[in-house]
């Protein structure tokens, strides 16, 4: 493109020279209108797939940071989930929680603390998730320091429901009417030990 201009910028120096009216001509115009254009329709793709991940990027992160503060507030009482959330705002104030509700939007994570029959059984399974708008999508994190029972999100592991044997699992879903709940199956979820897809 740089010598196309210069071929034009030397023609119309010689135009000048010769006393002729400066300027360039139509086609020049055009040919210059359409380079610029195909640079753009290969630019703004790659721009919008790069947004897109790093979109994902962020979410993924967030749950990251979410799961590093839950565990370690576990840690701190006993190893068990058990009325953690009141002190997770204070451990990690660079994240906005919600307990257990529907996030719709970049940026929240919405925990979900696993339910157990009887009482005085420690609490050992979050779920957490957060919203990326790229897809959009959902992606969730699973942490179970025991096996769970849970009527709600858990159930036997499988593609469609959230794991309850004890680990950690990550994995991604299509969005409900309100957004990503982290107290409901994700749709379209394929579990795994990191995130994927």
């Amino acid at each position: 493109m740089s010598s196309a201009i210069s071929r034009l910028n030397d023609k119309r120096d010689a135009a000048v020279e010769l006393g002729e009216d400066a300027g360039f001509t139509l086609i020049e115009l055009m040919v210059v209108v359409l380079i610029l254009a195909i640079l753009l329709a290969i630019a703004i793709p790659t721009f919008l797939g790069v947004t897109g991940g790093a979109n994902d990027r962020a979410a993924q992160s967030n749950l990251n940071t979410a799961l590093t503060t839950v565990k370690a507030a576990a840690t701190q009482n006993k190893q068990n989930y058990l009325d953690i959330f009141g002190g997770l705002a204070a451990a990690e104030p660079t994240l906005e929680w919600n307990n257990d509700s529907t996030v719709s939007t970049q940026g929240p994570v919405s925990v979900h603390f696993s339910l157990f029959l009887g009482a005085n059984v420690p609490v050992n399974g979050v779920v957490i998730t957060a919203f990326s708008k790229n897809g959009p999508t959902c992606w969730y994190v699973v942490d179970n320091l025991a096996a769970v029972i849970d009527g709600a999100p858990y159930g036997a592991p499988s593609a469609t429901t959230f794991p309850n044997t004890p680990g950690t699992w990550y994995s991604k879903g299509t969005p409900t009417a309100g957004g990503c709940n982290p107290s409901a199956a994700p749709v379209g979820a394929n579990w795994s030990h990191s995130f994927s897809g």
